[in-house]
């Protein structure tokens, strides 16, 4: 009877939003009230964290195992109705997607809609859950004294592009239904605690593509209109930009837009890891693979969610983010019922790392929205909302990285226990990649390296690095924008330690100009 009602209230909501389900291309779309009723309103806040978890869930054994690759179809998914209970309790790390989420949702539900910045960063850094990326750096700069927004600049941060931000605005735009504007202002207190310029923007759009799927099931609209948030001048703009040119061009081939992107738009710049390999967790090609799974999946949730995960790199995350999105506009009622046993079962569990259930979580997002809808002109009704819409507003121009080239990376997989590090190269930036090891296999221990950091024989820095993994350095070190030109570096480990070392993975060298092509004719 339950799935009845819920059915029917779906079906109401068709009448309610004036035609929502029609192509939206009057100017006057914006100029007006949309009404939805509270039931539609719960079923489409739960569709949103039920499609990111169950998504997150299909493409989680897949995650970064093809890297400039696409899966190819002989390789099934795994899927069973415990498949979600499972895989909270053996891979906890892999929600890293939806418990950043929950994080400030908790913070907004204690501190209140208003709550700055820093209370989300402080929030986040002190919590016990693994972070990577852009997190991680992070966390580790606001427990070292630089909070945000320098905690996620590009100066500070070496993955500030990556897809950080990107996997976690999902709860701006669910709260915030039709609102896009509103979900921005949230984006940009949060976004640049990790991110900036294009890994924010990835946040930004992902959070608008939120809000307008409350307002209309015409997926090109939805995307096209979310895109207007985005500085067309930005990388992120004319990626996305490509994708829907390039299923115009090729409506009935997923594989061949992929393959457009993957000759175009993967080079690599920022993220230390990723630039001289294979490895891409720029949100910027991520989000194309969102928009490729969303674009071609038809609205089919599996096929979504399957597509997505397929274009390979970061893909629990990208059918994660489409799920949830698809989830919002279809709503929960409307996901097919081969996955809900999976995730019902799980819907009362503690989420990982998280004192908070997913039930739990679909009742504060409703509160939240329903505050936010007040708050921005609209109404609440006894049984509906009436919701003012805001037509997207584009943000500032942010660019990462600006005037650095990659020119070198060496490979060295050195480990240090009595000699210092000493590098030299030429160029106007260098990122240091490695850790602090255990050599007696310790598994936690509080024991943090001192390492006085020497630029061309004048000591600038002393950087700390935990072993502790949670809050350990992502990197050893990191400087851009030196002058161009010889540079020696010099790491010296001030607290040696016999039960550890240091090891020193490889280096990303930089310069201020592209480095010329070879060619052995010239």
């Amino acid at each position: 009877m339950r799935k009845i009602i819920c059915h029917i209230a779906v079906i109401a909501s068709l009448f309610f939003v004036n035609g929502c389900n029609t192509k939206k291309t009057e100017t006057g779309f914006y100029d007006r009230e949309i009404s939805i009723s509270k039931e539609v309103l719960k079923d489409k806040i739960r569709g949103g964290w039920a499609g990111q978890t169950i998504g997150v869930t299909f493409g989680g054994p897949t995650e970064f195992r093809f890297k400039g690759t696409m899966i190819q179809e002989y390789q099934n998914m795994v899927w069973h109705d415990h498949y979600i209970k499972e895989t909270f309790a053996a891979d906890p790390g892999l929600y890293d997607d939806v418990y950043l989420d929950l994080t400030f949702v908790n913070i907004l539900e204690k501190l209140g809609l208003n709550a700055p910045a820093d209370s989300f960063a402080v929030a986040f850094a002190h919590e016990d859950y693994k972070l990577w990326h852009a997190n991680q750096a992070a966390r580790y700069n606001i427990l070292n004294g630089i909070m945000p927004p320098a905690s996620g600049h590009w100066k500070n941060n070496p993955h500030a592009d990556d897809i950080d931000f990107q996997i976690e605005a999902d709860f701006a735009g669910i709260m915030a239904p039709g609102m896009t504007n509103t979900a921005t202002e949230f984006c940009d207190r949060i976004g640049h605690i990790m991110n900036y310029g294009d890994g924010w923007y990835g946040g930004v759009f992902t959070s608008a593509l939120y809000t307008l799927a409350y307002t209309s099931d015409d997926m090109d609209f939805v995307i096209s209109e979310a895109l207007k948030v985005i500085p067309a001048q930005s990388n992120f703009y004319k990626m996305i930009d490509d994708v829907i040119k390039w299923h115009k061009q090729y409506p009935d081939d997923w594989k061949k837009t992929w393959f457009e992107v993957e000759k175009k738009h993967t080079s690599e710049k920022g993220c230390p890891e990723g630039v001289y390999n294979s490895f891409n967790i720029d949100a910027s090609l991520n989000a194309t693979y969102v928009i490729i799974g969303l674009l071609y999946g038809e609205k089919d949730f599996f096929k979504t969610m399957d597509i997505a995960t397929r274009c390979g790199q970061d893909s629990d995350c990208n059918p994660a983010t489409a799920a949830g999105i698809l989830g919002v506009m279809i709503g929960y009622s409307n996901i097919p019922a081969y996955w809900k046993p999976a995730l019902e079962e799980a819907e009362d569990l503690k989420y990982p790392y998280m004192d908070i259930s997913l039930n739990q979580v679909y009742g504060l997002t409703y509160k939240h929205a329903l505050e936010l809808i007040g708050k921005n002109g609209g109404k609440i009704e006894k049984d509906s909302v009436r919701i003012r819409l805001q037509k997207p507003a584009t943000v500032r121009f942010e660019q990462s990285f600006e005037g650095m080239f990659p020119t070198e990376e060496r490979y060295l997989r050195q480990e240090f226990t009595d000699k210092n590090i000493e590098i030299d190269f030429t160029g106007n930036g260098i990122v240091v990649l490695g850790n602090v090891k255990s050599n007696c296999g310790v598994a936690k221990s509080d024991y943090v390296a001192l390492l006085d950091i020497y630029v061309d024989g004048k000591k600038t820095e002393q950087i700390r690095m935990p072993y502790d993994y949670i809050i350990r350095k992502y990197d050893i070190y990191h400087k851009y924008l030196l002058e161009q030109g010889k540079h020696h570096v010099q790491i010296v480990w001030a607290n040696k330690h016999p039960e550890f070392s240091l090891y020193m993975k490889s280096i990303v060298i930089y310069a201020d100009k592209a480095p010329v092509k070879f060619n052995p004719k010239s």
